[in-house]
């Protein structure tokens, strides 16, 4: 964690302002600050300025009668600097017990509109998260119902769901593709990607839904991720960023001066996995390296209108040649790839509150997404144990190439007004116009030897790709269009009531669906809440998918309903959440055939679970959290009878962090996760399935999908950041290491078609650290 510092800085303050969730300023508003016996109180703009505060961690209490008290912990702070904090207080439950000190994470944590299953992390909260590295996505795992697949992966699966399933939304642009390195092989990794597009420090705030989310959010089934990337100092310029073994990340922010008004954020990050794979011995694994360029600016049109904008560029390459798979001892992976990646997102977001709770969202953006791919395969002359023969390999660097792209052009329109206090609606309308390109050439015939039984020719054991089967060229567009209307309204004194109905419409089948949604909120007393939430929710088939399938399939809408039971408790900085929740899922897409292209629609399923998280805010010099969640997630073939567990289903799911402050300057935190193994196929193994002793291959017939399970998943994360002052510089010194225990995480199970042994596809130990700079 990083104090913030200003080079020859002019004033020494921290700067209060004090809102509720409208925006209005709150006056009189009292601020505890810990260590001083004098309270401060805001002005009539909701503001207090605290002079001569001490450089190191500071915790303050903002409270005002009527309201939610607010708690902030840990905050760092350097004399040199002037420091800006915004809290929002919520209007507390008028009823004769005073009135909750809640741990504040943000409003749309204490927001009564998200009844269940909502969460809230802070830029310092994912920063001190072990084993996360600064990336959100590994932060959010440690939430019931969430998992990654482990070190090498931040995509995040919810309640049995894939990785594909979730709303992402960034200053309230919608994004798919939120992830570097997302596959090595042919298809798309079922895993999802590697690093996600965001560098540490970038995300101020991250708000999280695992099911239940109202009906300003489609699109997508599983869960709600909204992400707001930090804004640019008001008052001085501020650099900072890190080293570490992966490359070096910038962040810059301040006033812009040429702009009235205006505030830019900048952030700069490459990383390069040379370094790291020759520190822990994977120089098979190929070479991974990849750059994020995100700049917003904010500007003050006047009192009442707010411009935003954003740039995201996000390149990526990852090369693996005859080298490294000669470095590949055991030969596991003999495909040699080249992926060239990109990602942009421009964005203008226009805000503007007309009145205290009548507030009026624009939002325009541009996203491009494109991938450009040349896949090699490698064919060395092995003995029947998998041994080689020969040191030459003979290979092929050019058996498939494919240009993929998808560009979308979007116009949001938000209305949100509250009329009374017991009564507001959110409205929106939202259109994107998407184009689709994929350009796929298979040159030669390729061999597979992992088949589905029934896919081979009878006396095969294995499978030929043909070029005619795999290679297309195909280019759609559509418009899609969506629509929402959400009343939130209070009938009773401690009853919440949030109702809504969404319209959407898939352009590229013309299919339409309506999905009414509905949750709410019982508030016994200041401590104990009862929540509830039932809505349907349509998931639009992949882009890739969509782009990939002859004219004559059209992919639908994947259908789900959805219903929560929640319960809650607060008291101070403790948080206590227990939900129950079931899924019934109908016209789900699947793969009839492995390794083809072709999907279809047609499955069904189910899931349902309980998810159990307890949470104290670091304060008092420690906090933690832990979670447990046991859940079911089936799919059911369209024969009806065959039913078997989906690929991301984990039934047992236990994680533990623990955070302490020795003293202003160190921090230490630990992480335990632990999960169920993930299901896999069962299979019987075929040798010399090409009847020849100079290549010596075995195949994999898979007789039952997903009929067996992976070794359980364990993984102790370490962390440790040690801040020290150096002029007008902070530096942190840290070390993160996920997995310290050095045991392989099984991930996903391949098989090695010369030995003819299954292999797991997972890193074991997985270190960084580094130093961190801010002045």
């Amino acid at each position: 964690m990083i104090a913030t510092l200003q080079l020859n800085a002019q004033k020494s303050q921290l700067q209060i302002i004090v809102t509720d969730p409208d925006g209005t300023s709150i006056e009189n508003a009292e601020i505890n600050l810990d260590g001083r016996i004098n309270s401060y109180y805001t002005d009539s703009s909701g503001r207090v300025f605290i002079n001569d505060v001490p450089k190191g961690f500071i915790d303050f209490t903002v409270s005002k009668l009527g309201f939610q008290k607010e708690v902030r912990n840990h905050i760092p702070f350097n004399p040199q600097k002037i420091l800006e904090i915004e809290i929002v207080l919520h209007i507390a439950n008028q009823n004769p017990i005073k009135w909750l000190e809640i741990s504040a994470k943000s409003k749309f944590d204490n927001n009564p509109n998200n009844a269940v299953s909502a969460y809230s992390l802070n830029r310092e909260e994912i920063n001190i998260n072990p084993g996360a590295q600064g990336d959100i996505f590994r932060a959010i795992s440690m939430l019931p119902g969430v998992s990654s697949s482990g070190g090498i992966y931040s995509a995040i699966s919810v309640r049995g769901q894939g990785v594909r399933d979730n709303v992402y939304m960034v200053d309230d642009i919608p994004l798919t593709e939120v992830g570097h390195l997302e596959g090595n092989s042919f298809f798309n990794d079922p895993n999802g990607g590697r690093f996600s597009i965001f560098a540490p420090r970038v995300i101020d705030r991250a708000d999280f839904q695992a099911g239940g989310f109202g009906s300003q959010y489609g699109r997508r089934s599983a869960s709600y991720l909204g992400l707001y990337i930090k804004e640019g100092n008001k008052n001085n310029w501020i650099t900072d960023g890190q080293f570490d073994l992966l490359g070096i990340n910038i962040n810059v922010d301040g006033p812009v001066k040429s702009l009235k008004n205006t505030t830019m954020f900048l952030s700069m990050r490459y990383q390069n996995f040379i370094g790291l794979v020759n520190v822990i011995g994977l120089k098979d694994i190929g070479l991974p390296r990849y750059a994020d360029f995100i700049l917003k600016t904010n500007t003050q049109l006047s009192n009442k209108w707010k411009l935003s904008s954003l740039v995201i560029v996000a390149p990526e390459r990852y090369t693996r040649d005859i080298n490294h798979v000669k470095a590949d001892k055991n030969l596991n992976l003999v495909y040699m790839p080249d992926f060239k990646r990109n990602k942009t997102v421009l964005g203008l977001n226009l805000k503007k509150q007309f009145r205290p709770g009548f507030n009026f969202t624009q939002v325009i953006y541009h996203n491009i997404y494109s991938s450009d791919i040349t896949v090699g395969k490698a064919y060395p002359s092995t003995d029947s144990f998998g041994k080689l023969k020969s040191k030459n390999i003979s290979f092929n660097s050019n058996i498939q190439e494919q240009d993929y792209r998808e560009e979308k052009t979007g116009y949001r329109s938000i209305i949100e007004r509250n009329f009374s206090k017991r009564l507001g609606v959110t409205a929106g309308i939202e259109s994107e116009f998407i184009r689709l390109s994929n350009n796929r050439i298979q040159h030669v015939n390729d061999t597979q030897y992992i088949y589905y039984r029934g896919q081979n020719f009878p006396g095969q054991n294995f499978v030929v790709f043909l070029p005619a089967f795999v290679n297309i060229k195909s280019n759609k567009n559509a418009w899609n269009h969506s629509a929402y209307l959400n009343f939130h309204w209070t009938p009773f004194r401690n009853l919440q009531i949030n109702s809504g109905l969404r319209f959407d419409y898939l352009g590229f089948n013309k299919q339409s669906l309506l999905s009414p949604r509905i949750n709410g909120k019982y508030t016994v007393n200041n401590f104990h809440s009862l929540g509830f939430a039932w809505g349907l929710y349509n998931q639009d088939p992949v882009l890739s998918e969509i782009v990939d399938q002859e004219d004559h399939n059209s992919l639908r809408f994947e259908e789900s309903e959805q219903f929560i039971i929640s319960y809650n408790f607060r008291w101070k900085s403790i948080r206590f959440t227990l939900e129950g929740w079931n899924k019934d899922f109908k016209e789900l897409i699947y793969k009839p055939q492995q390794g083809y292209p072709l999907v279809l629609n047609g499955e069904r399923g189910y899931g349902q679970g309980i998810d159990v998280y307890l949470a104290k805010k670091l304060s008092d010099k420690w906090g933690g959290q832990l979670s447990f969640s046991r859940m079911l997630s089936q799919r059911i073939m369209v024969d009806e009878i065959t039913e078997y567990p989906f690929a991301f289903s984990q039934p047992y799911q236990f994680n533990i962090l623990f955070n302490y402050t020795f003293n202003p300057q160190l921090i230490f935190s630990v992480k335990y996760r632990y999960a169920t193994g993930k299901p896999s196929d069962e299979f019987i193994t075929h040798a010399n399935v090409l009847n020849n002793l100079s290549q010596y291959q075995y195949s994999k017939e898979i007789t039952a999908i997903n009929a067996r399970r992976l070794p359980d998943f364990h993984s102790l994360d370490l962390r440790m950041n040690y801040i020290f002052y150096v002029g007008n510089w902070a530096l942190t010194g840290f070390f993160d290491v996920v997995n310290v225990m050095n045991k392989q995480i099984p991930n996903f199970e391949n098989f090695n078609t010369f030995s003819g042994k299954p292999y797991f596809d997972g890193l074991a130990i997985f270190p960084t650290g580094g130093l961190k700079f801010e002045f």
